[in-house]
């Protein structure tokens, strides 16, 4: 998948709270790719990089892949096309999520 052009249906946007967690507040695009297939049975998830205001819609770039050791899924980055992100902005960026997990990224 990495380097696919994809798009994105944000059902998390910039700025919005987690609907378990109202805490967690997203700093970046969330949401998943139609017509994928992600280890828990439901379409891949991804996170959004490189905007700076929320969307619901959103066809980029995979650029990184963020693989969970302790969870069955991983997780994918998408970016507008010709961004670029090292691996510490990625987690940087996702941090307020994958705190929570054993991940690594694999870039494009």
């Amino acid at each position: 998948m990495l380097g696919k052009i994809v798009t994105v249906i944000i059902d998390r946007p910039m700025g919005s709270a987690h609907p378990q967690y109202p805490a967690l507040i997203y700093p970046v695009n969330y949401g998943y790719i139609p017509g994928t297939m992600a280890a828990d049975g439901e379409p891949e998830d991804a996170y959004v990089l490189g905007l700076d205001h929320p969307v619901f819609q959103f066809t980029g770039r995979v650029i990184a892949e963020i693989h969970r050791e302790n969870d069955v899924e991983d997780k994918w980055v998408v970016a507008p096309e010709g961004a670029a992100f090292t691996a510490r902005q990625i987690r940087d960026a996702v941090d307020f999520q994958e705190q929570y997990f054993n991940s690594t990224v694999r870039l494009l």
